[in-house]
């Protein structure tokens, strides 16, 4: 059971790992099955410079089913906003371990439409 998450968890830490050598700024998303949630971390890895998630009231609204790629898609759109906000275009794309399709890539796509870089 535990084999999948494992090998999820592995492959992220590599990802980790070559972010952190080239001390970039990224954009970490996490996955669940009702929800998906993305921050913007500082190259040191210790600070959040801004987040977004569908657990929020306003995308709640919009988009009642968290877990689908409309959802997932106005939190890209909202993390690339805050990002901006809090002075940060270029950035280094953490999916931790998830495979780039569905949801991880609807807010990816969503992200780089509204102006982050990565």
């Amino acid at each position: 059971m535990f084999e999948k998450k494992n090998a999820r968890l592995r492959r992220a830490r590599s990802t980790r790992a070559k972010i952190s050598e080239l001390r970039a700024i990224r954009l970490t998303v996490y996955r669940s099955n009702s929800h998906i949630y993305a921050q913007i971390i500082d190259a040191t890895g210790s600070k959040v410079l801004a987040s977004a998630s569908t657990s929020e009231k306003d995308v709640r609204a919009a988009n009642p089913k968290g877990g689908s790629v409309a959802a997932a898609a106005a939190t890209g759109k909202r993390i690339a906003e805050r990002a901006k906000q809090a002075g940060v275009e270029n950035v280094a794309f953490d999916r931790s371990g998830y495979k780039y399709h569905g949801r991880v890539k609807a807010l990816a796509e969503a992200a780089r439409e509204a102006g982050l870089k990565f």
